[in-house]
């Protein structure tokens, strides 16, 4: 038989399983409020993935655009540079026809020198070659053919960098309407051009404006997300906090248990040993081993053995009545 605790008595680790129910509940309720902050925040990092690869598949749209536009601005600049060259070149044959000589020391259009040099070595050249002069002025004539042909070589490049256009200098008048018409058309390319850069303009900022909606939306989600993880690891923090406690309190509630397991078990073995029979105590045993040892007989619960020898008889002599009077009904 086990001892009981008697009516009313409170086990005594009762308060003690109640706090730690009341804790778990609370660590439980914050485990799923984490939880939920980690699902919120896996959402918005996936839509915040969605949208950056968005992004980089339309950067690189912008930057096609980017080069277009870099290269419709090149040919604007081409156009104009050209016209400006060839407008350049004009107004110096403008200049000889009126008269009005540039003074040397001002700086003339690379064109315009490169046609004047051209024409003055083909003249003398030809000079050179029809005409008869002396030692001397043949060789100031080739000085000069030299020396203007190493210049035109170094205007070459810029020169031919406009496309300048021919003309035969020897007409003046119509070297300058075929200027005119070459700088009109350049000027009108340039317009043209214009244009073009102009009609791609709204579609360009429309890529831009979206590229930026996208960085933002990004850049929007990853702060969720930032944000979700950062109340998240938050809740789990505390979550660790309050463990500490829980456990704290399961090992209290363990060595509660694990004494009134031992108080037990020692209340019942007392008990045990109190209600032990005399057939199953050994100091019993030993106190009937000595009787049988010094007096030859035992007393089992009270009978002598003079009392068993008595019974024996009384059986015997029940036993012969019995017999007689089975013997008596039989003859009859």
């Amino acid at each position: 038989m086990r001892g009981k605790l008697n009516e009313g008595e409170e086990k005594p680790d009762a308060e003690l399983r109640e706090k730690l129910h009341a804790m778990e509940s609370r660590v439980r309720k914050m485990r799923e409020t984490r939880n939920n902050f980690n699902a919120q925040a896996k959402v918005s990092a996936e839509k915040r993935n969605s949208v950056q690869s968005q992004y980089k598949e339309h950067r690189e749209k912008i930057e096609l655009f980017v080069a277009e536009v870099r290269a419709m601005r090149a040919e604007i600049k081409s156009f104009k540079e050209k016209r400006n060259a060839i407008q350049s070149q004009m107004r110096d044959l403008i200049s000889q026809i009126k008269g009005k000589r540039k003074d040397r020391t001002e700086k003339r259009s690379a064109t315009a020198e490169y046609a004047d040099l051209k024409q003055q070595v083909d003249a003398l050249e030809k000079r050179f070659e029809t005409t008869s002069v002396g030692v001397n002025k043949e060789k100031e004539m080739v000085k000069k053919i030299k020396e203007f042909s190493k210049r035109i070589e170094e205007l070459e490049p810029e020169v031919t960098k406009f496309k300048m256009v021919e003309v035969d200098m020897s007409d003046i008048d119509s070297a300058i309407k075929t200027l005119k018409a070459e700088a009109d058309a350049a000027h009108n390319s340039m317009i043209e051009a214009v244009e073009r850069l102009n009609a791609k303009t709204p579609e360009v900022d429309e890529a831009f404006a979206h590229r930026d909606f996208l960085k933002s939306e990004g850049d929007r989600f990853h702060t969720e997300f930032v944000e979700l993880k950062e109340k998240a690891n938050e809740v789990h923090a505390k979550i660790e906090e309050l463990m500490v406690d829980v456990n704290k309190a399961k090992d209290e509630l363990k060595s509660v248990r694990e004494e009134r397991k031992s108080w037990l078990t020692d209340h019942n073995a007392s008990v045990k040993k109190e209600m032990k029979t005399g057939a199953q105590s050994e100091e019993v045993a030993e106190l009937l081993t000595n009787s049988l040892l010094s007096n030859g007989s035992i007393t089992f619960g009270g009978l002598s053995n003079e009392d068993f020898v008595s019974k024996s008889k009384s059986k015997k002599s029940d036993k012969k009545k019995n017999m007689r009077r089975v013997d008596v009904s039989r003859r009859r």
